[in-house]
């Protein structure tokens, strides 16, 4: 997530159906679990914004054997 970009509309937030993403409290901007990410890019279609991108989970060293 792009915090720059992200307004904190939680679009993204609703329509995960893995309940990886998340608001943060303190930013009031989305925040994705990446352990509970499947990388469907179902956020990245619906954030008006385009404050989402996917990231290859093998540029991720803690979590290539994730999935």
């Amino acid at each position: 997530v792009n915090y720059d970009m992200c307004t904190g509309c939680g679009i993204c937030v609703q329509r995960c159906q893995f309940g990886a993403v998340k608001m943060e409290v303190t930013t009031n901007k989305a925040n994705i679990d990446m352990t509970h990410c499947f990388g469907c890019g179902v956020c990245i279609q619906e954030c008006p914004q385009e404050a989402i991108s996917l990231i290859d989970r093998d540029k991720l060293p803690g979590l290539t054997e994730e999935w």
